[in-house]
């Protein structure tokens, strides 16, 4: 995995970031969601190399980056500090301007990212990220129910870590299987790489999860051409909301898609 690409870490202002870089062409930052590492783009990424620099890290707290201690606000697990990380791994690697791409998690670094540095981020495609406050504000059991994880991982120190702590194998293998439509899809490789950084006893980031999110509005929209892209079925929960939802644009592919916004430069507001 990743073979023709270069491994490297760098400090910033708060942690260690893992990360791996290869390609030509203008910068592409790619951010990982929960609860996977930079590994989950190893099937897409020597493919974007093709015609981008791909630089694809560990966000703090995952993976072989560094695992800082929350604090009493667990701010240094917040959105905005694991995006302070990114802008500084790219300024020091020499891009003052880059495209974001992030999945889950790293969606939601990434549009904190660029409200906090419009400069930076000159482009932005999320992946299957829904308007946080909104579903939080019209919860109902069946969401509930689904998203049970929303509910959990933001409950204070320590009860989600001993929790998982307790199982990690279990807890992982369980979150990948109910949460993917095809569950096959994870290399066993790659399902041990996740298995080996969800194990680390540390205070991490995979455990903190989603501490944070009920405070990211997506009211706030950005001012760069950005794009959410989503692969939505009948049966998902989210499916009569998500398809409320203003600018979606249904992944069939996601090379394509991602052309559609960086090479066409289209002009979508991520907001609700």
């Amino acid at each position: 995995m990743f073979d023709s690409f270069e491994q490297t870490q760098i400090n910033t202002s708060g942690a260690t970031i893992h990360l791996v870089k290869g390609g030509n062409g203008f910068p592409l930052l790619l951010l990982h969601g929960y609860p996977e590492t930079h590994l989950m783009w190893h099937k897409i990424a020597p493919r974007l190399a093709e015609e981008f620099t791909v630089i694809a890290p560990d966000l703090r707290g995952y993976g072989d980056s560094s695992k800082p201690e929350g604090g009493a606000d667990h701010y240094n697990y917040s959105k905005r500090a694991m995006a302070q990380d990114m802008v500084e791994v790219m300024i020091q690697l020499g891009f003052e301007e880059f495209f974001v791409v992030g999945h889950d998690r790293g969606a939601r670094v990434g549009h904190r990212m660029t409200l906090d540095h419009p400069q930076r981020v000159k482009k932005l495609a999320v992946l299957d990220i829904a308007p946080t406050y909104k579903m939080y504000m019209t919860a109902d059991k069946a969401f509930a129910t689904a998203y049970y994880h929303w509910f959990f991982l933001i409950q204070p120190y320590d009860l989600p870590e001993r929790l998982i702590g307790a199982q990690p194998e279990y807890y992982l293998r369980k979150c990948l299987t109910r949460w993917s439509a095809d569950a096959g899809a994870f290399t066993p490789e790659v399902v041990e790489e996740y298995l080996r950084c969800f194990s680390n006893p540390a205070p991490c980031g995979v455990r903190k999860g989603l501490w944070g999110i009920s405070t990211l509005s997506w009211r706030h929209g950005v001012n760069v051409p950005a794009m959410y892209t989503a692969e939505l079925s009948q049966e998902d929960i989210f499916f009569q909301r998500k398809s409320q939802m203003r600018h979606i644009v249904p992944c069939k592919n996601f090379c394509l898609s991602l052309n559609y916004l960086f090479a066409r430069g289209v002009k979508i507001p991520v907001t609700d």
